[in-house]
């Protein structure tokens, strides 16, 4: 019998094509393991004829077997449906979303030594999704905080950061306008700090000057704790510090199960045509082996694409690295330096 049952959603676009090539090396480098392949996104409906982009047979088997590996999916912008990514944490109550920020050996880019990380509220502010129309031409978009979340993921990333051994959290924040929202996201991190964390080193920065040290020197952040939005908008923001959404991995973890998932997205313009980097949703896979307790299998892997960044051969690289590999060139590079 397999050693584990992983839920695996292969997305839409470049979704089935990194995700059948991360499959393959982390069954390469010996994990045990049987795959449970559910639809999510526009291949839901397209290819299997269910009423929405999130069936329950795919929200089921996660609940069930509480541990899944992601592809990306399309979300369209300002209609259709609602975002798969949103609904998956909403229903699943996968709270924190955590994102790993580092520079790595041959990829080029203006800053070296970026080791961060963004750990953001993931099913609050105004993800919620609840905006009205109160009169032709004006709308409104309602901005959701409670004591209980906030407090939820400031109590994470202090749990993380001592685990991890990092050395300071910082909240990014806008009180000085959103007194209460952003205030209340405040007043938990000040008060999980100072009663149950208080030998982490902690700061405060208003978002915008935040964003303004990132790009100044990117080096003296660490990990970094904010609400919904903002942490969306800033884990791009540090993915470009490395080199792009092609090189970060992401998670979303709840009480009773946790989602990995590439953070870039379904790129239908290449679909299908071999081009598309799988390291993202593969580095998101060795967050998953490490979260299940597969830690060897987990740094096999590391080493191996770190390995292959740092020979930067071309016919190893996908384009987006100045490379000519296919998705699967890339995969099969992974595997011979396991």
């Amino acid at each position: 019998m397999p050693k584990h049952t992983i839920v695996l959603i292969p997305g839409d676009g470049i979704g089935p094509e990194v995700s059948s090539a991360a499959r393959r090396v982390i069954e390469a480098a010996g994990l045990e393991v049987e795959w449970v392949v559910v639809p999510a996104g526009a291949d839901a409906i397209e290819r299997h004829g269910y009423d929405n982009v999130l069936p329950d047979v795919t929200l089921d088997a996660i609940r069930q077997h509480k541990i899944a590996l992601k592809g990306p999916v399309t979300t369209p912008v300002g209609k259709g449906f609602k975002s798969v990514n949103v609904q998956l944490r909403q229903k699943l109550g996968l709270y924190a979303a955590v994102r790993p920020v580092r520079s790595l050996a041959g990829i080029k880019t203006r800053y070296e030594g970026v080791d961060m990380v963004i750990v953001r509220e993931n099913t609050e502010g105004l993800y919620t999704g609840i905006e009205n129309e109160i009169t032709p031409g004006v709308v409104t978009s309602l901005k959701v905080a409670t004591e209980k979340a906030c407090t939820r993921i400031a109590q994470y990333a202090f749990h993380y950061a001592m685990q991890r051994h990092r050395r300071k959290v910082t909240v990014f924040h806008k009180a000085n306008i959103m007194k209460l929202t952003d205030g209340m996201f405040l007043n938990c991190s000040r008060r999980v700090h100072e009663e149950q964390y208080p030998e982490v080193a902690y700061d405060e920065v208003i978002i915008d000057a935040g964003c303004m040290k990132l790009v100044q020197d990117p080096t003296k952040m660490d990990v970094l704790l904010m609400e919904n939005l903002y942490g969306d908008l800033v884990s791009d923001l540090c993915a470009g510090l490395v080199g792009g959404l092609g090189v970060v991995p992401g998670s979303n973890i709840g009480a009773d199960s946790a989602v990995f998932e590439a953070v870039h997205g379904s790129a239908p313009d290449i679909a299908g045509k071999g081009l598309a980097n799988p390291l993202a949703l593969i580095m998101s896979g060795v967050m998953m082996l490490n979260h299940i307790g597969e830690t060897a299998i987990a740094e096999k892997i590391k080493t191996s694409y770190n390995r292959v960044l740092a020979d930067g051969k071309p016919n190893t690289l996908t384009r987006d690295l100045g490379g000519t590999a296919s998705t699967s060139d890339f995969a099969e590079a992974v595997i011979a330096k396991l």
